[in-house]
């Protein structure tokens, strides 16, 4: 486990969580307008999504928002960011059903749509894979599966270029020289980041169909898929 997987279980760090993307994911919560967009495009009015990485509850509640009539299982290791999802829902708390672990901890659906945002940068290729494999079997057919994480160009010029990028966007966006320096190194030293064209193999290896970009924000990126 990194030490940061270990932060999501530190009181402080949780306590703090949900001002953390909104300061160091551009676009980010653009990207899940979108997210939730395409997941609208084939999913019902009474729609059951699963949200996979969902402690904090930030996209839960802008799916939330966005879909009154929809209802969520939301899927995370760390019973502190599980609790966290529940406040940030507040009042909508009573749509989404939380469950502690991984992919297999999930219910078998089938779901109308899923959703894994800022999270498979945390685990190696073949972890990648296998939740790629699990979540296509708890889909309808046809369903959307929506994915976003720090993905870049290999090489040993070309990513660096657009991780000091993104490590000049924070500090353009007031986050302290330091503070955007640390993070820059935090994501370079101990997440797992693939090219694009990997992170599209994996769906398809899946049995999704038709990986499509829709969000690009320097050294992130996301994609729809269908079961």
């Amino acid at each position: 486990m990194t030490d940061i997987q270990t932060a999501f279980s530190d009181p402080q760090f949780v306590a703090r969580y949900t001002e953390g993307p909104r300061r160091f994911v551009p676009g980010y919560e653009s990207m899940q307008a979108m997210a939730a967009i395409l997941l609208a495009e084939r999913a019902r009015d009474d729609a059951q999504i699963l949200v996979l990485g969902a402690g904090g509850g930030l996209e839960l509640r802008t799916f939330a928002l966005a879909h009154p009539t929809w209802r969520f299982d939301g899927v995370d290791p760390s019973a502190a960011m599980l609790a966290l999802a529940g406040q940030t829902l507040g009042e909508l708390a009573p749509r989404a059903r939380f469950h502690e672990g991984y992919i297999e901890d999930a219910p078998e659906g089938p779901f109308d749509g899923a959703t894994c945002l800022l999270t498979l940068h945390f685990v190696d290729v073949a972890e990648r894979r296998r939740i790629a494999s699990e979540v296509r079997r708890r889909l309808k057919p046809g369903a959307p599966f929506v994915i976003a994480h720090l993905s870049a160009p290999d090489g040993d010029e070309e990513r660096p270029r657009w991780l000091s990028r993104y490590s000049a966007f924070l500090a353009a966006s007031g986050v302290e020289s330091e503070q955007a320096a640390a993070a820059k190194n935090a994501v370079t030293n101990h997440l797992r980041i693939l090219a694009p064209a990997q992170d599209e193999a994996i769906l398809r290896e899946a049995g999704f169909s038709d990986p499509t970009l829709f969000y690009a924000g320097f050294a992130f990126r996301g994609w729809v898929a269908y079961a």
